[in-house]
């Protein structure tokens, strides 16, 4: 049997779609300010990114202690991979309106019945952008006011919007029901435990929880200590001390996290249009069914209705059900390793490993025709270099290893 195959690190996969994003398409255009016209006629400053030639769009959204210039790395970034970004300034804020935070209540609240629609407005202007797919759009929002207006732009846009990134944020109940009924909406979710507006982090989880997309990621910065809870004691932003955990402030002290979004972005807009791997957090009520009697059968029927959906509909990671099966082959209980494991090729028939690990079940179980079949499928696979090993892992290492098993079958079955 094979060795037991392991989930790759993030950093790992991280690396693969960073030399993706850095494939920087030559001559891009330098950042250029914009008037966005709101509907009463109120023009909001902006800051288009074009990329060089055709792509996606993406529209950023700030946080309410800061401007539209704090997303100033990550759309650099996003246009150099390839996708058209729009930063924001949002009414009564940064060029938007001076003084920066709106002075009276009744202003306030006049400003905040506009910011829907300021939002709509931004984002017609993106999409109407020469080369923007204007069907194939990412939103990112930092602190609660830019996650709250994202989550409600997704909702309002659902057609085009196919994929979210969420900073240090929480949404109202409208925008958590969107989410829990948008199983097709991959998210990237980020937060810090130095946040300087606690609970931060549980508003966090509760959001990630809450998408029912099995196309997650949640990025979670530790640290030694909590922030104290100084926002309560100061109806003045301003006065609360910045720690560089609160949203788009999380850039210096973790740099890692702006190649993460590009990279996210990247995935969910230009390599898989609306689609992230499954990921194994997301997808634990998933994983855990599959380990009880009759669960694959049952994930099986509801892979195979997602499917006539969408086609690329994934349920789960393909490493994390593949464990699953080669636990039953461990506890010697062949038949219940060939369900799951004809489940896992059920979800990904390309992948070289999912046959080969399915046909030394198949052998376990005395089925030697059928396990003298998927590995010579696994063979195939491997020498035809058209598709990676595994959803998972394509390292040469990982692919003699898989040819050595799949050889090893095809001897076994032979005897």
């Amino acid at each position: 049997m094979a060795s037991p195959k392991r989930r790759s690190p993030r950093i790992a996969a991280g690396i693969v779609f960073t030399g993706l994003a850095a494939c920087a398409f030559s001559g891009t255009p330098a950042p250029r300010a914009v008037d966005v016209k709101a509907s009463d006629g109120f023009l909001l400053k902006a800051t288009y990114y074009a990329a060089a030639r055709p792509g996606p769009g993406v529209l950023l959204l700030h946080q309410s202690n800061r401007t539209r210039d704090s997303w100033d790395v990550v759309a650099r970034q996003l246009a150099t991979a390839g996708m058209n970004a729009l930063t924001l300034d949002m009414r009564g804020f940064g060029e938007s309106g001076e003084p920066r935070v709106v002075p009276t209540d009744a202003a306030k609240e006049k400003a905040r019945a506009m910011w829907p629609g300021d939002v709509d407005a931004a984002f017609q202007y993106l999409v109407s952008q020469p080369g923007v797919q204007r069907d194939v759009v990412g939103v990112g929002g930092a602190g609660s006011f830019g996650v709250l207006y994202s989550v409600e732009a997704a909702h309002r846009h659902p057609a085009e919007v196919k994929s979210l990134v969420l900073l240090s944020g929480e949404t109202l109940q409208d925008g958590l029901q969107f989410l829990r009924q948008a199983p097709q909406l991959p998210g990237l979710f980020a937060v810090a435990d130095d946040d300087e507006y606690p609970p931060t982090v549980e508003a966090m989880e509760w959001l990630y929880l809450a998408s029912s997309s099995a196309e997650k990621k949640f990025v979670h910065y530790s640290a030694a200590q909590d922030a104290p809870w100084i926002w309560y004691e100061t109806a003045d932003a301003s006065k609360v001390p910045a720690r560089g955990g609160h949203g788009t402030d999380m850039f210096e002290p973790h740099p890692d996290l702006a190649g993460m979004i590009v990279d996210w972005l990247v995935t969910t807009l230009i390599r898989t249009p609306g689609h992230a791997p499954a990921d194994t957090l997301a997808s634990a009520r998933t994983l855990e069914e599959i380990q009880t009697p009759g669960g694959a059968a049952r994930v099986a029927q509801r892979l195979t209705e997602a499917r006539r959906r969408d086609p690329r509909a994934q349920l789960f990671p393909e490493i994390t059900a593949s464990i699953i099966g080669q636990d039953h082959m461990r506890a010697k209980e062949p038949k219940r390793a060939v369900e799951v494991l004809e489940l896992v090729l059920l979800a990904y028939p390309d992948s070289a490993d999912a046959h080969e690990t399915l046909a030394e079940a198949y052998l376990a179980d005395g089925r030697k025709d059928r396990a003298r079949q998927h590995a010579e499928r696994a063979l195939a696979l491997l020498d035809a270099h058209a598709v990676p090993a595994s959803s998972w892992s394509d390292t040469g290492p990982r692919r003699g290893e898989i040819r050595r098993d799949a050889q090893k079958v095809l001897e076994s079955a032979d005897r």
